[in-house]
């Protein structure tokens, strides 16, 4: 899978791996030999191979070895992630590839591990985690300065996300983000911001990250939910809970959104640390009381389209709409594992009539509300 500064190659196994990786120069190469494996797949083809890959190519160097060989178009870092069975997956090899920056180590290939906290500071040990500190303001938009608004797609990459009969999540809620964005763009004065353009995996803080560079006024997370009973119907929307969620099922969803971050190989227990300092704003300002409000304008539209699986705004602790500055909410489209809503998710005219209704909520939301009053101009 190709992100807009990465590549991510999978390999799928059926048993924790043992392998070695090493770089070859003239031309550059970097080999993977697994030990005691058989490839029961073909190599993607060279089409596939995307900006750092030139090629890759299978074979069998010895008995009980399997080589796979990247041709690399650049110099690059990657990084290793060995991934234990979740979610419905195996074993996982995870190859992260980046461009390799003036100065890095040459040839660098190391496994993640656990990340080490940083050094407290003399500043950051004289203050009390428990004190709580003002709350950053927003700046105010210039007149001229469009009103953004970040749409995340959810899943991507080999985090397929729900799986329906024919579909797949990550695929249908992309096309609905689409839609959405041309909508946004489409009205005076407003402009949008997708996290992921494409099939590729972005973890949840760097979600919330992409939001806040671009300068979001507002976050759409985007979703289709999936349920072990196939009659369960109807569209959700959830805004962000710091004290427990507002039912079993919300509870539910939300780990199993949260689960993102652990197919894709990041310890959710790490995000934890770094959004310490902003609980504390999170709970002084209105931004949670504003998600809410914004969750309510968008279900009062879906509400108008179709069913709703709850006819109020859920509750629960989303790690995605963990954003401080930022209102933000999830909108749960349709039941992919619902075999009439999964027609409809790939339908065109209602995936047209989904985002328009979610368009048409923001709109509202944004007529009634007083928080952006000084930074939206219609």
């Amino acid at each position: 899978w190709h992100a807009p500064d990465s590549t991510r190659i999978v390999m799928d196994l059926d048993e924790k791996p043992n392998y070695k990786r090493f770089f070859l120069e003239k031309p550059s190469r970097y080999v993977i030999d697994l030990h005691g494996f058989n490839l029961e797949a073909s190599a993607p083809k060279k089409a596939k191979g995307g900006q750092f890959v030139k090629d890759i190519r299978v074979g069998v160097p010895k008995k009980n070895v399997a080589r796979i060989v990247l041709d690399l178009n650049q110099a690059v870092l990657i990084q290793t992630l060995e991934l234990k069975p979740v979610k419905g997956y195996q074993y996982r090899l995870v190859f992260d590839i980046t461009a390799k920056k003036a100065g890095a180590q040459k040839g660098v290939a190391k496994t993640a591990g656990p990340k080490k906290a940083p050094p407290k500071s003399a500043a950051t040990a004289k203050t009390s985690p428990t004190k709580k500190t003002p709350a950053t303001p927003k700046p105010v938009k210039k007149p001229n300065e469009p009103f953004i608004i970040a749409i995340d797609a959810g899943h991507g990459g080999d985090d397929s996300g729900a799986r329906g009969r024919n579909t797949l999540e990550k695929d249908v809620v992309l096309q609905i983000a689409k839609r959405l964005k041309k909508k946004i763009d489409a009205q005076k004065g407003m402009r949008a911001v997708l996290t992921r353009k494409g099939d590729y995996f972005v973890k949840l803080k760097k979600r919330r990250a992409l939001a806040q560079e671009a300068g979001a006024d507002l976050f759409i997370s985007i979703h289709a939910d999936g349920f072990k009973n196939s009659k369960a119907k109807g569209s959700s929307v959830y805004a962000l809970s710091l004290r427990g969620a507002s039912s079993a099922e919300a509870r539910r969803l939300a780990e199993s959104e949260n689960a993102a971050d652990l197919i894709g190989g990041v310890q959710l227990a790490t995000l934890d640390d770094d959004l310490r300092k902003t609980i504390v704003n999170l709970q002084m300002n209105s931004t949670q009381h504003e998600s809410i409000t914004f969750a309510s304008a968008v279900l009062d539209q879906f509400k108008r389209i179709g069913k709703v699986h709850k006819n109020t705004v859920e509750k629960a602790g989303f790690v995605v709409l963990k954003t401080p500055d930022i209102p933000s909410i999830l909108v749960e489209t349709a039941y992919i594992t619902n075999p009439k809503e999964e027609r409809l998710l790939r339908s065109a005219s209602y995936q047209e009539k989904l985002s328009n209704a979610i368009l048409i909520g923001t709109m509202n939301y944004l007529k009634n509300s007083n928080y952006h009053t000084a930074s939206y101009r219609q």
